[in-house]
């Protein structure tokens, strides 16, 4: 079974909303569309779904051509950030409403709700209503109900965008459970960089309306394409800056100077580099690390990490380290770059050399 997606783009009166798209998804895959607001990852879903039709292109499911197929004669399941429940309805209906549409015989409802519900930890809840259960219990609600349809496409639209953080960890974590052994292709929409990271699976990075890479979620962050999808898949923003590579050196601006370690077999010349916040700390990580001083911006202790915003050659750039470094505002910072670590684009953003 797979999910394929050929030449497909989405129009909303002159605008391109989804350009031509490519892209196939394998039964039991548990795939992510991260992108920031806006990317198109929800226009993508709806046309995968059956909510929209393309523009052109085609969508073949199973082998066939469903494009012009309605959604509702399709085995398909969507969970929003939204939590969309029946307020009328008790967490048992909810769950059931789907299964009862499908004319199911009552034993395989029940056994199906109450499988559903103990998987997600809903058994005493069944008699609320949405109205009497946290956000947390309510999206857990909306995703048993799509759970229950054992649908063969399963499609999560940002669903712990609206839950506290406490919430969202329980949930990120249970994920992977939920969906462990399932034939369904899963597809997971998300902003968050840490989040595709913890999922793991397949990750298509999004930006304004196109996919510009798919692959292994742990691959595309390690050695993304080009400086659209570094971009993309990095929280905080990845710092980048015109440079020249002369030999053992990359040169940053006028008078900074880093060593260039194992990016020093590229050819010399311009480029871009990137350098995740990570690798910009306080102490020396990796061999021969450079070293630059910036003045200090904005400074944040958060937990056991500290992240400051530190000028550099007229740009803004990003430090992320663990444990306590506790820099004043307006104050020098002396930082070790693992050069090592850094990505080298060339004039046209494509990944010349570099990664993790």
């Amino acid at each position: 079974m797979t999910l394929e997606l050929r030449r497909v783009t989405k129009r909303v009166g002159a605008e391109m909303h989804i350009h031509e798209t490519n892209l196939v998804l394998e039964e039991g895959s548990f795939n992510i569309l991260l992108g920031p607001t806006l990317a198109g990852k929800t226009s993508l879903m709806q046309l995968m779904a059956g909510l929209e039709h393309p523009a052109s292109g085609e969508i073949w499911f199973r082998g066939k051509n469903v494009t012009g197929v309605a959604v509702q004669k399709r085995n398909v399941a969507m969970v929003y950030q939204q939590f969309i429940n029946y307020p009328n309805m008790s967490v048992y209906e909810n769950i059931a409403s789907p299964l009862r549409v499908a004319g199911m015989e009552r034993g395989e409802i029940d056994r199906r709700v109450r499988k559903t519900a103990a998987l997600l930890r809903l058994e005493g809840m069944l008699e609320r209503r949405p109205g009497e259960l946290s956000g947390g219990q309510q999206q857990r609600t909306a995703i048993a109900r799509a759970l229950a349809k054992e649908a063969d496409l399963i499609l999560l639209d940002e669903p712990l965008a609206n839950l506290d953080y406490k919430l969202r960890e329980e949930l990120r974590d249970e994920f992977p459970r939920l969906f462990a052994g399932r034939k369904c292709i899963v597809v997971y929409a998300t902003t968050e960089p840490t989040e595709a990271l913890l999922f793991g699976g397949n990750t298509a990075t999004m930006h304004e309306g196109r996919i510009t890479q798919f692959g292994p979620t742990s691959e595309i962050y390690r050695r993304p394409a080009d400086l659209t999808t570094a971009r993309v898949f990095s929280d905080p923003p990845i710092n980048t800056a015109p440079v020249v590579k002369r030999g053992d050196t990359v040169f940053i601006g006028d008078g900074i100077a880093l060593p260039a370690g194992r990016l020093a077999a590229v050819s010399d010349g311009a480029y871009t580099i990137g350098i995740r916040p990570h690798h910009i700390t306080p102490v020396p990580k990796g061999n021969g690390a450079g070293v630059i001083e910036g003045r200090v911006l904005v400074a944040e202790l958060s937990g056991s990490e500290s992240v400051i915003h530190f000028e550099l050659g007229g740009d803004t750039w990003v430090s992320q380290s663990h444990g306590i470094h506790p820099f004043e505002v307006g104050s020098v910072a002396r930082l070790y770059v693992d050069v090592d670590r850094g990505f080298f684009f060339d004039s046209g953003g494509r990944l010349a050399a570099g990664g993790e």
